[in-house]
């Protein structure tokens, strides 16, 4: 992809005052985004995104991801039938971030059956023991055939 789909990053205040979306990829053409339910404000997932993604994102609300395994564009839901419906796309002040607010088809969005990718937490800092904070919502074997 040789020209940006995205405007030129300009100075400072642009970027961080400005009303232009000038969003910052890194050295593989990337960008982090934090998919949060818009109903319950719950974080689902953290996933990237390149250019395709992102204007594909906002051209038709459908949240569209960059698998950095398989190498591909990766439209949420196009195999689980698990849809995101962004509500609402943020940047975060310089721009090197990305946020959206979903709606979610279904009853989770991890890809192990899980309401959120965020299913447990650390609960000793000595021993780095993690303890599941969810329940399983479905059955991923059933969902995706794995």
């Amino acid at each position: 992809m040789s020209e940006s789909l995205f405007p030129e990053r300009t100075d400072k205040a642009g970027i961080e005052e400005g009303e232009i979306l000038q969003p910052k990829f890194d050295e593989n053409g990337l960008i982090p985004c934090i998919t949060v339910d818009d109903a319950t404000g719950d974080i689902l997932m953290v996933a990237y995104m390149n250019e395709e993604a992102l204007d594909h994102t906002l051209k038709t609300r459908k949240a569209t991801y960059y698998s950095r395994s398989r190498k591909k564009l990766w439209v949420k839901g196009e195999a689980s039938g698990l849809t995101q419906q962004v509500v609402d796309l943020y940047v975060d002040c310089d721009q090197d971030v990305v946020m959206i607010r979903v709606r979610v088809s279904g009853e989770g969005c991890c890809h192990q059956g899980f309401r959120s990718c965020f299913y447990r937490r650390v609960t000793d800092p000595e021993t780095h023991r993690l303890e599941f904070t969810q329940e399983r919502v479905f059955d991923p074997k059933a969902v995706y055939g794995k």
